[in-house]
């Protein structure tokens, strides 16, 4: 891994139409090739902080830089986001299209690549989640876990160097929860994981950050952070 900044966030704040604060003031830099482990109880602005990174939402104060790329506007969006690819925690919000291959191959065929590099796409990123195989089936009859990983294809098929992970393993049995943490740690990407399952996180990850009311509270090693009960106890996290 080389000292390139991956994600690198300055003084982001973000309010919705609401009022609701969700960010405060939030900055951090994630080297190439990471992967961190984002922690908080419901309602700390991690989801809200994944939808920035990705220009899904666009922050009120602050800078996003991806790769170097200031996030700016409509003018940056489809080069950052052929870069950077988040996965939903719901896979039901990821999952709209008949097939299999249908709901993989759309973000190709939205960048009008040719057909045989689309089917290529389609194929290989369902080998790499284990669902080779299924192209043809319909989306909505999978299980849920199946959902899970074909939703993590379709982010797969535009090769992102950076994947966001919302809650990857909630709601899925423990066989389901296993193939899923063993794709993420095949994945050649860096890689964010917002979760709740520390255990995961501990397997996956060397790097921990954890958010509260909007704010990042602790950011550092995660052996050092799981060590330190007084600090996730007074943020909602239980000592894996």
């Amino acid at each position: 891994m080389d000292n390139l900044s991956a994600i690198k966030v300055e003084n982001l704040s973000y309010r919705y139409p609401d009022g609701k604060e969700a960010l405060r003031d939030v900055s951090f830099e994630i080297k190439k090739g990471e992967s961190v482990a984002l922690m908080g109880p419901n309602g700390a602005g991690k989801t809200t902080l994944f939808l920035t990174l990705n220009g899904l939402l666009e922050a009120n104060k602050g800078n996003i830089f991806i790769f170097g790329v200031k996030i700016d506007g409509k003018k940056s969006m489809r080069n950052i986001r052929n870069r950077i690819g988040i996965v939903f925690q719901n896979p039901d919000d990821q999952l709209f299209c008949p097939t299999v291959f249908d709901d993989v191959a759309f973000g190709p065929l939205n960048y009008d690549l040719p057909p045989d590099e689309i089917r290529k796409r389609v194929k290989e990123s369902l080998e790499a989640v284990a669902m080779s195989g299924f192209e043809n089936r319909l989306s909505h009859h999978l299980s849920f876990g199946e959902k899970k990983r074909v939703s993590l294809a379709t982010i797969l098929s535009m090769r992102p160097e950076i994947i966001l992970l919302d809650e990857p393993s909630s709601n899925l049995d423990p066989r389901s929860r296993r193939k899923m943490i063993e794709t993420i740690r095949n994945l050649n990407a860096t890689k964010v994981i917002a979760t709740h399952d520390l255990k995961m996180a501990l397997e996956l990850c060397n790097r921990g950050i954890i958010m509260d009311e909007g704010k990042i509270v602790a950011d550092g090693v995660l052996t050092d952070i799981f060590n330190d009960k007084q600090l996730l106890e007074a943020h909602g996290l239980e000592i894996p």
